[in-house]
């Protein structure tokens, strides 16, 4: 079996194993609470890991900048953009889902509310970063300049997330979310985050590895 038959087998087993992982709580759960859930709740369900996977993504790409400015290995460089866009897609799925929850919960899919406008500025943050990356052609400075935005992201996101929402005055959602939760539910929704959370890691290294490839079919075709 050639080496990148293996690759590639081995990919599709782990993505049965982490597919696996990733729905068997939610499944577990659903079966006992979607039946009776408000239409709200059953979008919570989806809505929450997704969020605090993309948290996750952002702190791992911060971290794997950081490994790239001490040792400057190209490898954690790819590692840092992969998981920067991961991040940012799971990013992008839980502000359409969030404006989901808003429409059926207050009326409008979009409410400015102090949580839905950080996730915005946290896209904002983030695409920056990817039109930085797309704008510099010197692969050297590239990996610089966005290892040290993606480390600034260690900082920003955790600001984003959690301390910017709850310095508003105001905000239509409740502070904390989880003071809301009946136990059973909460438990569903944190077995959702950790297997958005393993996904994330998952989909990251395949993003990794197809950059690394990518890298080196440039340079033989150089």
């Amino acid at each position: 079996m050639s080496t990148t038959l293996r690759w590639f087998l081995w990919l599709w087993i782990s993505a049965v194993v982490i597919a696996g992982s990733a729905t068997a709580p939610l499944a577990a759960g659903f079966a006992g609470l979607m039946a009776d859930a408000p239409q709200s709740g059953r979008i919570v369900y989806f809505h929450v890991p997704i969020a605090l996977a993309s948290f996750v993504a952002y702190l791992v790409a911060a971290g794997w900048a950081g490994m790239y400015l001490w040792k400057r290995r190209e490898e954690h460089d790819f590692a840092s953009v992969a998981s920067v866009e991961v991040g940012t897609l799971f990013c992008i799925l839980a502000t359409a889902t969030g404006a989901l929850w808003s429409e059926v919960q207050w009326g409008a899919y979009w409410n400015w509310d102090p949580r839905q406008t950080s996730m915005a500025i946290a896209l904002l943050f983030y695409g920056a970063y990817l039109s930085l990356r797309g704008a510099i052609e010197d692969p050297e400075v590239r990996a610089r300049l966005s290892a040290v935005y993606a480390v600034l992201g260690f900082a920003v996101a955790p600001f984003l997330f959690f301390i910017m929402p709850r310095l508003a005055r105001f905000s239509l959602h409740p502070k904390p979310a989880s003071a809301e939760m009946a136990s059973d539910i909460l438990l569903v929704v944190l077995a959702g985050a950790a297997g958005m959370t393993a996904l994330f890691f998952w989909m990251a290294h395949v993003r990794r590895r197809q950059l690394s490839l990518l890298a080196k079919a440039e340079l033989l075709a150089d």
